[in-house]
């Protein structure tokens, strides 16, 4: 499963409108601009390609010869954190071998753009089908992930006949990057939640014209997803989800409707993610702090992901029965040379600390849930059916919490599947 996927469907921007990226490492990622040039628009929607400096490769290359890696206990693994054995061979590969320059090509050849929402200067792929008929699909990412976890899945989406299937499947897909994440301007004031990220989202959408859409989102992006969906039903024609969190209804028995397997998987999950769930009590309480450390050491930054990579996806045990060390690092790469570690954090911070000003008890458009066996929570679907419209279901048979970037064959195909059967308008 290679990150580069298969680009038979995906157009590359014109040239007379590619718009230089510098991804500075103190400043993140900003657009170079003639100096006489007026002010940006902003309402404009302006074409965008990814473009490192040679100079923050070198630097990133250079902080990685001069890693100091602490000492680990023999035979400890990953139990106490990040395996340094692997972590070592992962950060050579980095240093050695991995090639940002490829991701790049993959990316440009992606059609990206920015506009400015809210104060922030939002980054986002708008890939269009070959179908002129296809629908609207707004797809949302979450942390430690990236819009790099929708490579493989882009030509399917867009262009299904390209590989034999049904033309009428095909979406127009809208892939944003969250604000202060990837190529999305840095939050600079309080209060970026998933309830402001959605309604920037749903203000995009309008901005390019889609009235009628559909969301897909995992992690962050199921939660941001939800509150898109909940507060925009007359907009949003169906959520199909891979992350469903909640509880059985108040006032219910916890365990009505709930079958002896799901309450395995559920003690499984529960169990499997333990001791895993540091990192959500200092992102957010202390982001800040651990941005420090992340955004100076590409090795701790590396160690802070890859962590996330390994005990989060279907692995025997080994990060890499899951993922390529090309897909991991592109994803750890594309927060390097942004600088948005810090400002991804944030996000979890945000959630428990800016108020809600539109609380979505229950989503009443259509939704699909896609239960992946290793996501790190899973809720039965009876609880989920108190809180979704649930009109379809599907127990995936592998796949972990990175589900379009672990398996996007079973994604794409149980999109295509739930969307197709929406009823339609007459």
């Amino acid at each position: 499963m290679s990150v580069l996927g298969d680009r038979r469907s995906i157009r590359r921007p014109r040239s007379s409108l590619l718009v230089t990226v510098c991804a500075l490492l103190a400043s993140g990622c900003s657009e170079v601009a003639d100096e006489a040039a007026p002010p940006i628009d902003p309402d404009a929607i302006r074409p965008f390609v990814v473009d490192v400096p040679d100079a923050v490769l070198g630097d990133l290359n250079d902080r990685l010869s001069r890693t100091r890696l602490p000492d680990q206990i023999p035979g400890t693994g990953w139990s106490y954190g990040t395996d340094g054995v692997y972590l070592a061979e992962l950060l050579d590969y980095w240093r050695d071998d991995f090639d940002w320059r490829a991701q790049e090509r993959a990316l440009n050849e992606l059609d990206h753009f920015k506009t400015v929402i809210d104060d922030v200067d939002l980054h986002f792929v708008h890939q269009r089908s070959p179908n002129p008929d296809a629908t609207p699909l707004l797809l949302v990412h979450g942390w430690p992930g990236s819009i790099l976890e929708f490579m493989d899945v882009v030509g399917p989406l867009t262009d299904p006949a390209a590989d034999g299937g049904d033309a009428g499947d095909a979406f127009h897909l809208v892939i944003p990057s969250l604000p202060g994440f990837g190529f999305s301007a840095r939050t600079t004031e309080t209060g970026w939640s998933p309830e402001r990220m959605a309604d920037a989202f749903a203000t995009l959408m309008e901005r390019l014209g889609y009235d009628e859409y559909g969301v897909q989102g995992g992690d962050w992006g199921g939660i941001i997803g939800r509150f898109v969906a909940g507060n925009y039903p007359d907009n949003v024609i169906g959520f199909h989800t891979n992350f469903i969190l909640g509880g059985p209804a108040p006032g219910t028995d916890p365990n009505a409707g709930v079958t002896p397997a799901e309450r395995r998987l559920r003690a499984e999950r529960a169990e499997a993610f333990s001791e895993g769930g540091a990192y959500q009590e200092i992102q957010g309480t202390k982001p800040q702090s651990l941005g420090v450390g992340l955004n100076d050491s590409p090795a701790g930054l590396a160690a802070w992901i890859v962590e996330k990579f390994h005990g989060w996806s279907d692995n025997t045990g080994h990060v890499e029965d899951a993922f390529t060390k090309d897909q991991v690092l592109a994803n750890i790469t594309l927060y390097w040379v942004t600088g948005t570690i810090a400002s991804s954090t944030r996000i979890y911070y945000e959630f428990g600390h800016a108020p809600t000003e539109r609380p979505v008890s229950y989503v009443s458009v259509p939704t699909a849930g896609a239960i992946f066996p290793r996501e790190i929570y899973f809720t039965p679907r009876a609880w989920a059916e108190s809180r979704y419209n649930i009109v379809r279901w599907t127990v995936m048979p592998r796949g972990g919490h990175f589900a379009a970037l672990e398996e996007p064959e079973l994604l794409v195909d149980d999109v295509r599947a739930f969307f197709r059967e929406l009823p339609k308008e007459p």
